[in-house]
């Protein structure tokens, strides 16, 4: 690695830490050349550990100590840029990075056929726009034996740098794809590709036909993609009728639903009960 010493964060070779949002960083035009910024120590040591490419890296000396055993393996035309700790907090609050940042070549996810491929148990979102839900929905997927995670055209970006910490790195973990590049491929063909792949369709929904999540029918269809719908509306009336079930979460003291990220945690988990992954 190239240790190198900066005064401020204006130094134009910290434009991707500092200036670049994270619309410019994703490079639709030129996918393989994209860039994703991974914060805090353990979000980079597993961006690091599972292969992920390092560009560069942006530490104060406190960070530089925590995580120096893991540059050791990277390459030595990577350079690591450290600041003094004030002008490092500058960026997102020191409290919330603890002084450590990488830029990582941003993984390209493959086809959804792929992803798919001997899955058993896989989440798909539709649309939910708010990153923190869609890191929050990662963490649970890759903590609770979720195969995949799917992602509708409109869904947020995965690798966002909200979206990477809220799921502490676990997108760099679980294989992920989209289903379809845009909103005119969804819902007909995305829910078409899942069920060409094996999967039953369950939509997470209160609707007057919906079954408890821990219905025994649910066991029967076999291999499951789980839909789950925007924070506001939820799942779209075409998404649900393209479904072969539909699921609710029974709730107490009057209150209709949960959180999205908190439903999902708790479908992953009864539907993932006794259930065999991915070979």
């Amino acid at each position: 690695m190239q240790l190198i010493r900066l005064k401020t964060t204006q130094d134009e070779r910290l434009d991707a830490f500092c200036r670049l949002t994270d619309h410019e960083l994703r490079n639709r035009l030129e996918p393989e050349l994209g860039i994703c910024i991974a914060e805090t120590e353990k979000v980079v040591r597993l961006g690091l550990s599972c292969g992920i490419e390092p560009l560069s890296l942006l530490v104060d000396d406190h960070g530089l100590e925590r995580i120096g055993d893991a540059l050791e393996g990277i390459p030595g035309d990577v350079p690591v840029f450290v600041l003094p700790t004030e002008e490092v907090s500058r960026l997102t609050g020191y409290n919330v990075t603890r002084g450590i940042h990488c830029a990582f070549r941003r993984p390209v996810p493959p086809p959804a056929r792929e992803v798919l491929e001997g899955a058993r148990l896989v989440a798909v979102l539709d649309g939910i726009t708010d990153a923190t839900n869609v890191g929050a929905i990662v963490r649970s997927a890759a903590a609770l034996g979720v195969d995949a995670v799917l992602l509708s055209p409109t869904c947020a970006d995965p690798l966002t740098r909200r979206a990477l910490r809220v799921s502490m790195g676990t997108i760099f973990q679980i294989p992920w794809a989209r289903l379809g590049s845009s909103a005119r491929d969804w819902p007909a063909e995305g829910i078409d590709a899942l069920h060409r792949a094996g999967m039953a369709c369950v939509a997470m929904a209160l609707e007057d036909d919906s079954v408890d999540l821990g219905d025994p029918s649910l066991a029967r269809l076999g291999r499951l993609a789980l839909l789950f719908g925007t924070e506001g509306e939820g799942l779209s009336p075409r998404a649900i009728g393209l479904c072969d079930a539909t699921v609710r979460i029974p709730m107490s003291n009057g209150v209709d639903s949960l959180n999205v990220a908190a439903s999902s945690a708790v479908a992953f988990w009864e539907l993932g009960k006794g259930r065999p992954r991915r070979a």
